[in-house]
């Protein structure tokens, strides 16, 4: 009996694989739906290299679909392909194309409901309304997809990866364009979007709304229509990403609306209409980052309080900083400035005294943005030299007390 006991329970613990279903024209199952419906608990089910019209398969049980030489599934332009429920499903290396749209449902090519414990990896999906639409799920990872939407307009495009009331999830490594939004998340907590690449969305790189206690870390966002949006939201980590060449009227590297008690560092925002634009944004740390050639490194709103810039690169940037009030409750410490003009007697590496990042001129196209037409005017470089010598019209608490005279390395 004492050598039973191991015995059964090597027996309880030793994992059950489940057979191969190979589908395919010259396979016994020909069709993909036949093969989920056949498939038991564990199988795999092996879709061979080939074109397949598909009318929304619907998979409630953890089976793995494996496509070999990336198979082709083609909606016809109708019908979501596969919807995914129940737990441990993964879906890998095949081609999505040509889901459904509809002004009325969000089709998708992918669509996942009440599901936990799935896998949706190295697929390509091209001509889709939404790519991967992901609701009221949990711990479960997406990585390593290229989605290419069907770029319309915004009212008639969906997003590339969409997540809603979803937690624990992990997205890495996905490269996205063409949509609404390259990513999008409401709702979703204690989650990673890590390593992807989203760019030319007609919206944003990244939409994210209601969600807290996420991170965000080593995305590129690019060329997108507004940038990215960070809203109504708390304790959201952005490390080490990329905002560039996000141009346009209303565009911004990153947008920061109602969002608390969170950190933007170690970011690089290049060439951006407005690298950081801040409204309502409380207690947020912006350090360790290089804005470099951007209309406006940052737009600090008289509604937000308590952000700490520190630490920060500020490279030919058109204007540093802007605000639309005289109060300032924010603060900015330790950062370099590529405009100081002050000098450092002891040569502690600070300047001796403070910057105002905040130019006479920047002010006045707050409140009239035809002025802009005449910047590097000469007029206007003689009224920036008098405002910085008699400061009347500029925020006066608003400056670097302690300035750095050389370039941070970051």
């Amino acid at each position: 009996m004492k050598l039973m006991a191991p015995v059964i329970c090597l027996l309880l613990f030793t994992p059950a694989f489940g057979k191969i279903i190979p589908v395919g024209a010259n396979e016994a199952v020909k069709k993909i739906g036949q093969a989920v419906q056949a498939a038991a608990s564990g199988d795999t089910i092996l879709i061979k290299k080939g074109v397949y019209y598909v009318e929304n398969v619907i998979i409630s049980k953890p089976v793995t679909l494996l496509g070999e030489n990336r198979p082709v599934l083609h909606g016809s332009d109708k019908y979501e392909i596969f919807t995914i429920s129940g737990t441990g499903v993964t879906v890998k290396g095949i081609h999505f194309t040509n889901s459904g749209y509809s002004s009325a449902n969000d089709y998708a090519a992918i669509t996942i409901i009440d599901a936990s414990n799935f896998v949706i990896e190295d697929n390509i999906l091209t001509q889709t309304f939404f790519g991967i639409h992901v609701a009221n799920s949990h711990h479960f990872t997406i990585k390593g997809n290229r989605l290419v939407g069907k770029t319309k307009s915004e009212q008639t495009s969906g997003n590339g990866i969409h997540l809603w009331k979803c937690s624990n999830a992990v997205i890495e490594n996905n490269n996205s364009s063409g949509h609404r939004d390259g990513i999008y998340f409401e709702f979703v907590t204690n989650s990673l979007i890590k390593e992807n690449v989203s760019h030319n969305n007609i919206r944003y790189g990244l939409h994210f709304m209601f969600s807290n206690d996420d991170v965000y870390s080593k995305n590129t966002f690019e060329a997108n229509g507004a940038g990215v949006a960070v809203m109504f939201s708390k304790r959201v980590t952005m490390n080490e990403n990329i905002f560039e060449n996000n141009w346009g009227p209303s565009a911004y590297g990153i947008l920061l609306k109602e969002i608390t008690d969170s950190k933007i560092n170690g970011s690089k925002f290049y060439r951006n209409t407005v690298a950081i634009y801040m409204e309502g944004a409380n207690r947020i740390e912006i350090s360790n980052n290089t804005f470099r050639e951007n209309g406006w490194a940052s737009k600090v709103q008289a509604s937000c309080s308590d952000n700490n810039f520190h630490h920060n690169n500020f490279l030919s940037n058109t204007f540093d900083i802007a605000t639309n009030g005289s109060l300032v409750l924010n603060k900015f410490s330790d950062n370099y400035w590529d405009k100081y003009e002050g000098y450092d007697i002891n040569r502690d590496g600070i300047g001796d005294v403070p910057y105002h990042p905040v130019s006479m001129y920047s002010m006045l196209i707050e409140q009239n943005p035809n002025s802009l037409l005449l910047l590097r005017s000469f007029i206007i470089t003689l009224l920036d030299k008098a405002e910085k010598a008699i400061p009347s019209l500029t925020p006066e608490t608003l400056r670097d007390d302690k300035p750095r005279m050389r370039q941070l390395a970051i």
